[in-house]
């Protein structure tokens, strides 16, 4: 019989408080996500910034702090979430003020500074930004591993997919507001009401959230400084080779990101476009995100995450291949909407994978490196867009993008095996 805390007795726990545990995460990510339609980073917070500045390099800032800020972090906090029984004090306690409270500020920033102030605006802008993504770094890897703790494997592509999906529809109607906050109130007004209810919607999944039914589980890895830590990373990596050549795709995909962040300011100067029309392609984007986490969720969870993530990488070379070529402005409500399904795959599958190549107990430190190294190259990669852009046009950067995109694709289609067949991580699932 097993004891009381024991792996049967914790993983009876988790199938009883499977149903409540969805319904509070599937609240969570729906706010999360209805709340950042609101303050796109691919679209509404560069139209922010292109009010105080034409200069690429700062613009570039954006998807910088979004890609470095958020991956980098992860790797340094990684050995403290192995020790935690509870993988839940992460996002819940450390996160409501790293990763939420700089998100509050963005609203009293912008009314009293953007027009007294532009360049104070601009500067706190970026700081609060820079605040959120490395609190976001900071506590992510315990909310994955939470994640992966309380939801089976067979079930976390639905379960994500459906929190986001919940998100992304509700985003939807976010992506029809902000246009009318930005053409019906002048700047800043406009984006100061889009940052209040990013605000409240982000608080209100911060309590769904603080729901969840986590149950403790003590840690059997030895205590070790973080230099130590740090030391034994090289040994991981050389015992796995299939998931070296992963994160070697994911390094490459990350640079390919490099154009990301210039789509939107590239369509509104090329066709002198309102910020009005040009943030009506957040309903594109919203859209692509509410069908993706709908349909590939299922679809990763009956046939393997390796495989939409090859599919995710496909859309991401032909958005950015469309944008080379798109005649007019419309065309980009399609690639919009492409990149939306990059974001939605690369979210739920891009997390769920990496948790199919090992076993709980190294879980973080896979979800780390999966995280950090490529978010080393994910944050140098929007400055370099922004180089490239520039001194050689918009263009040449999308086609840039393209180009390693597609050595991306290749890396993953033909080099990384499927890891859930001899995944310890399935086998294991019932101790996690």
């Amino acid at each position: 019989m097993d004891e009381p805390g024991g792996p049967q007795a914790i993983q009876r726990q988790i199938e009883r408080d499977f149903g409540f545990n969805f319904v509070v995460n599937v609240l969570d990510g729906a706010c999360w996500s209805f709340g950042m339609s609101f303050i796109s980073f691919t679209i509404i917070l560069p139209l922010y910034v292109s009010h105080f500045t034409t200069n690429p390099i700062l613009i570039g800032l954006i998807p910088f702090l979004a890609s470095g800020g958020y991956l980098v972090p992860m790797l340094f906090t990684a050995n403290a979430v192995e020790r935690a029984p509870r993988k839940k004090f992460f996002p819940v306690n450390v996160g409501f003020f790293v990763e939420r409270l700089p998100i509050f500020l963005l609203a009293p920033s912008a009314f009293f500074l953007a027009l007294r102030q532009p360049q104070l605006a601009l500067g706190s802008f970026f700081i609060l930004l820079a605040c959120h993504t490395i609190g976001a770094g900071a506590i992510s890897v315990g909310w994955q591993d939470m994640v992966a703790k309380i939801f089976p494997v067979q079930r976390r592509g639905r379960a994500l997919g459906v929190a986001n999906f919940m998100g992304s529809a509700t985003g939807i109607l976010g992506a029809f507001i902000v246009p009318v906050l930005l053409q019906r109130y002048a700047f800043p007004n406009g984006f100061v009401l889009a940052f209040l209810a990013a605000s409240f919607l982000i608080f209100l999944s911060w309590i769904a959230l603080s729901l969840t039914r986590e149950p403790a589980v003590p840690s059997t890895q030895p205590r070790r400084s973080q230099l130590d830590y740090l030391r034994s990373l090289p040994a991981v990596l050389r015992a796995d080779h299939n998931f070296r050549l992963y994160l070697l795709t994911q390094v490459v995909s990350a640079l390919s990101g490099m154009a990301n962040g210039f789509l939107v300011v590239f369509t509104i100067r090329k066709w002198g476009l309102p910020d009005a029309y040009a943030s009506g392609f957040s309903i594109a984007l919203q859209v692509g995100l509410a069908l993706t986490y709908l349909f590939f969720g299922p679809l990763a969870d009956r046939r393997g995450h390796k495989l939409t993530m090859e599919i995710c990488l496909i859309l991401n070379v032909f958005s950015f291949a469309l944008a080379v070529a798109a005649p007019g402005p419309a065309w980009f409500f399609v690639i919009f909407f492409l990149r939306g399904m990059v974001t939605a795959i690369a979210f739920v599958s891009g997390i769920s994978i990496v948790y199919e190549f090992t076993g709980a107990e190294n879980r973080p430190t896979y979800i780390g490196l999966a995280n950090t190294l490529p978010g080393l190259v994910g944050a140098v990669a929007p400055l370099l867009g922004g180089w490239l852009a520039g001194a050689l046009g918009y263009p040449p950067l999308f086609l840039t993008a393209t180009l390693i995109g597609a050595v991306a694709w290749a890396l993953l289609r033909f080099g990384v095996r499927e890891p859930r067949a001899s995944s310890p991580a399935v086998a294991g699932d019932a101790n996690s």
